[in-house]
């Protein structure tokens, strides 16, 4: 119920129902007026606050923080804001910020990979071309595909983006799918990629990972 509750006035909130600025009713009256405990929805704007979406101050009440206090990179978020209908620019911010990290670290884990993380690269991208991504298989193996090139930076800081990242690819992809399968087969992208990662090219990692990434927005924006 917590969940539930924090994740509908996340959607009301990423959707612009509730903007930037608005001040909840008090607890108690807001609670009776949506009919769950005080309790639970205190726990609901815990949640958000630790989101950067609300701040509650005593007094003041419980307030929509501006949109550039957000967590936007945090996982639940970017559900969230799939759930409540993200916008062009939206899209296009989170496929930038993949242009920015996923090119570069490409490179590096061309350079610094092992025979495991090829072995595993090899076989998550098995698993794409069999199951494809409009399954929840092929997506998971999408997932490992781009996983195994985070770890194998053996990058900490690019590591710690790996979650954000992971989260962005799968919601971009359920996106992209929702009214009609891909029009274009993006296998044959990632594997220019593995073959880039196994032969330790990291010019032609990073080129092809850039490609990647730019192919999958012109299929997003296309999906629109």
């Amino acid at each position: 119920m917590r969940g539930s509750v924090a994740q509908q006035l996340a959607v009301m909130i990423l959707s612009g129902e509730l903007p930037p600025g608005h001040v909840f009713p008090t607890e108690l009256d807001y609670a009776e007026q949506i009919g769950i405990s005080r309790s639970s929805l205190r726990e609901a704007f815990r949640v958000l606050s630790a989101k950067g979406l609300v701040e509650s101050r005593p007094k003041a009440g419980t307030r929509v923080n501006p949109r550039r206090q957000w967590s936007l990179l945090d996982p639940d978020l970017l559900a969230w804001q799939f759930a409540a209908e993200p916008s062009a620019k939206f899209l296009r911010d989170l496929f930038e910020l993949r242009l920015t990290v996923e090119p570069n670290a490409a490179a590096i884990a061309a350079a610094r990979r092992n025979d495991d993380e090829i072995e595993a690269m090899r076989r998550a991208l098995e698993k794409m071309a069999r199951h494809g991504l409009a399954t929840e298989e092929g997506r998971l193996a999408d997932q490992q595909f781009h996983m195994v090139m985070l770890e194998a930076t053996r990058n900490d800081a690019i590591i710690a983006l790996a979650s954000s990242i992971m989260a962005a690819i799968a919601w971009t992809t359920i996106y992209k799918q929702r009214n009609h399968a891909l029009k274009r087969d993006p296998i044959p992208d990632h594997r220019l990629l593995y073959d880039a990662f196994a032969a330790g090219d990291a010019e032609a990692a990073r080129h092809a990972m850039a490609e990647l990434i730019r192919l999958a927005l012109a299929d997003t924006e296309m999906s629109a």
